[in-house]
């Protein structure tokens, strides 16, 4: 979830009410960071290295990450599927909503799977473990075609 000081207890609680529901089977870690909420069904760690986030994401099969870029691509780049779940400031996760723009862009050109409110999130795991999920392969891109691919989705957007 990041390495900056902002909390992201929604996620991780609908994650063990998912557990506790028995729609998730599957053996699940986090990064909880700055998160006051502590997980009661899963394992955890507050902030990871380099090398153990590595290895975490080289160990999933679905990442869910909030709406960061350097995320993403990560999981991506790794050929991982990846769930998007937006930080939104009305719940103090973050100073403003600029990750709805972030999971839009990827999301719109079908790289990931985008939540914008917590109560999508089980849908977009179960799509990705039914195989009805719409995305597309990443495809490792330069450095300019991130910044393209977000800056095109702004641009329609402002029309």
């Amino acid at each position: 979830m990041g390495s900056r000081h902002y909390p992201f207890d929604r996620l991780f609680k609908k994650l063990d009410e998912l557990i506790e529901q028995g729609l998730i089977d599957e053996e699940i870690f986090a990064q909880i960071g700055t998160s006051k909420y502590i997980p009661r069904h899963f394992a955890y760690k507050d902030f990871l290295n380099r090398d153990e986030f590595e290895s975490k994401i080289d160990e999933a099969q679905i990442v869910i990450s909030h709406g960061a870029t350097g995320s993403f691509i990560q999981a991506l780049n790794k050929g991982k599927q990846v769930i998007g779940v937006t930080r939104l400031a009305r719940y103090g996760e973050h100073i403003d909503d600029h990750q709805i723009q972030t999971n839009e862009a990827f999301a719109e050109n079908k790289y990931i799977l985008a939540v914008f409110e917590i109560d999508e999130l089980y849908d977009a795991i179960k799509s990705y473990k039914d195989g009805t999920a719409d995305v597309v392969k990443w495809e490792n891109l330069n450095p300019n075609a991130i910044i393209d691919l977000i800056d095109g989705f702004i641009q329609e957007n402002l029309k």
